[in-house]
């Protein structure tokens, strides 16, 4: 062994040391030692070589990943799909690159898989500055696109999953235009994490033109076939609106996010963050409207939680609490559309 790699050695038992000794100081401490007993449960476990490789590449990407996005955590992002196959020349290229430079015009980031078509498109209208590339390993169609090819907030994945979770986690609005498989996937996914509360509520927006028959199709298999068998509720169609051009889209992901900023689970309570108080009346109609979402007690007004410690950027934004039955995540988005409708009288 060279001193350099005698050096890099000590260095890392080192800072394996001060992990284990940190104490319980806080959260971070006990996941980090979580993160190495893990690996010592790989090695002990004697996995395949394969189920390594894919261990070791997955978390490789997703730290990687998560410190591309870290400093722009506080920044409101929209993840854009559609084919990659789509011509610069078609009319769904050109809504793509005028919705994604509007998104950027109100302070609005994008995230694309990178490639050519609607992806580029999306880079093309919100730029390199304003956009993120999530790119995946293929072989055809997905080379990252100039725009942003050479820009450090490009990502290449390997894996499908590590790439959707990224293109979910750091998205506050989703926007579907025509594409195939790929496309449907994405949005297929993100309706069933938010229908079952895995992603936090947002709006998924279906972009057409409004000659075109491509999400009316699709909204009325959805209704003629999942909700007439009732294999969904009724309240799942809020969960995906069809938008008609690109100020109707920024228009809709801005008022989402007119009144409600966010939620953070806090143990068996739920704390809805707000950009503006609600009136004692407002606060009223939802214990009222949305009672079956409340476990037990009712909704109220709050200050900032202890476990928020960590989002001291959002330690001035009114707050509702209260005991939340996680049953029905569709029914606590209908719950923030009704939030926001309220606050316009706010």
């Amino acid at each position: 062994m060279t001193d350099k790699n005698s050096e890099s050695h000590d260095s890392v038992l080192s800072e394996i040391e001060e992990i284990f000794s940190a104490g319980r100081r806080d959260l971070s401490d006990v996941l980090h030692r979580e993160i190495l007993m893990n690996a010592l449960k790989v090695k002990r476990a004697n996995l395949d070589l394969l189920d390594l490789k894919v261990l070791s590449r997955s978390m490789a990407e997703f730290r990687y990943a998560a410190r591309v996005f870290k400093p722009y955590r506080h920044e409101r992002k929209v993840s854009i799909f559609g084919s990659a196959r789509t011509p610069e020349d078609d009319p769904y290229y050109k809504m793509a690159v005028e919705f994604a430079k509007m998104l950027a015009e109100n302070n609005f980031m994008v995230i694309t898989g990178a490639a050519d078509g609607i992806m580029k498109a999306g880079n093309v209208g919100a730029g390199a500055e304003k956009s993120f590339g999530v790119n995946i390993l293929l072989p055809f169609e997905q080379a990252p696109n100039e725009v942003i090819g050479d820009d450090p907030k490009l990502i290449t994945f390997k894996y499908f999953f590590t790439r959707k979770l990224f293109f979910l986690m750091e998205a506050h609005a989703v926007a579907l235009f025509p594409g195939g498989f790929g496309t449907h996937d994405e949005g297929f996914e993100t309706l069933t994490l938010v229908q079952t509360g895995k992603a936090p509520p947002m709006p998924l927006l279906l972009m057409a033109l409004p000659d075109e028959d491509y999400w009316k199709a699709y909204d009325h298999f959805i209704r003629t076939q999942l909700l007439a068998r009732g294999l969904i509720s009724d309240e799942d169609l809020d969960l995906y609106k069809i938008i008609y051009s690109p100020q109707e889209g920024v228009d809709w992901v801005k008022h989402y996010y007119s009144t409600y900023h966010s939620i953070r689970h806090v143990r068996s309570k739920l704390v809805i963050r707000l950009e503006k108080e609600l009136s004692d009346e407002h606060i009223d109609m939802l214990n009222t409207e949305f009672d079956t979402l409340v476990a037990k007690g009712k909704m109220e007004r709050c200050e900032p939680q202890p476990d928020e410690v960590n989002e001291h950027w959002l330690a001035d934004k009114p707050r509702i609490i209260f005991h939340y039955n996680r049953k029905n995540p569709s029914r606590l988005n209908r719950m923030i559309l009704r939030i926001n409708e309220l606050g316009k009288s706010a």
